[in-house]
């Protein structure tokens, strides 16, 4: 008998619906976005935040892009 008193009979048979509900192809699928789910609601509980830092040159190299970019749109007018 598992944790509040479900049988193992019990726990296959709503096993199998729910196998019958999403189908296989699915399956991983709603598992996954579950568990997504779950951890992003843990992370809220707890109070963290999740911060991208962005580098400096990373910031440096997208303005060299743009600025070649335009200049590219100078000469071609």
């Amino acid at each position: 008998m598992f944790p509040g008193g479900i049988s193992m009979t019990e726990l296959i048979i709503i096993l199998a619906v729910i196998l019958l509900l999403f189908g296989a192809g699915r399956l991983p699928e709603a598992g996954r976005a579950l568990g997504e789910g779950i951890r992003n609601f843990r992370k809220a509980l707890s109070g963290e935040t999740e911060v991208k830092e962005v580098k400096a040159e990373d910031v440096k190299t997208e303005e060299r892009k743009e600025e070649k970019k335009e200049e590219k749109e100078k000469v071609e007018a």
